[in-house]
């Protein structure tokens, strides 16, 4: 049973491998294995909704990433969300261009008349890349000492954004940021 939607930024494979080097390493040290369990990608996650019909946002997110170039990244440190779910995440460097552009799309699902949530308003969202989810607490230490020895900051690009059902993930569609829109 679907437990909601995501719309997701996904990046370019060299950054993507260093992200998957932290999952597989606290997975090793069997510390955290749920991203890879679920089959989940590496990404950030740009909204996310319980409900939503994927053929109604289809159009509107490819007619969107037609007119984006792909987007820098920078992760540049690492951290915890403030709640009982002991996740653990790589945060980028919030540039204008990544919060203006969550923000543009935001914006272009609202003129579909999709309801925005309160943490991806664009005053609210707060860009991030899981590494690890329920991370006992009693590992939260062994498990931040790994994310140390990622050599930080990593670099890259965002290169497509795609619509997935969870969980497990199930991807419904992805688009290449600048791909122009086929008639």
């Amino acid at each position: 049973m679907s437990q909601g939607f995501s719309i997701e930024l996904y990046f370019d494979p060299a950054l993507e491998n260093q992200v998957l080097k932290a999952w597989n390493v606290l997975a090793r040290r069997q510390i955290s294995t749920q991203l890879i369990e679920i089959e989940s990608r590496p990404h950030i996650t740009l909204f996310s909704s319980p409900f939503l019909d994927p053929a109604r946002l289809e159009s509107v997110v490819k007619s969107f990433v037609s007119k984006q170039e792909p987007l820098p990244l920078s992760f540049s440190s690492f951290g915890t969300l403030p709640n009982e779910k002991n996740h653990l995440f790589l945060a980028p460097a919030p540039t204008m261009a990544l919060l203006q552009f969550q923000a543009q799309l935001c914006e272009a699902i609202k003129k579909e008349g999709i309801e925005i949530g309160e943490e991806f308003k664009a005053d609210a969202w707060i860009p991030y890349c899981a590494v690890a989810q329920q991370v006992p607490k009693t590992r939260m230490a062994e498990a931040f000492c790994v994310l140390r020895e990622l050599k930080l900051p990593v670099s890259g690009y965002a290169m497509d954004i795609g619509l997935v059902e969870f969980s497990p993930v199930r991807e419904h569609f992805s688009f290449g940021l600048g791909n122009a829109v086929e008639p």
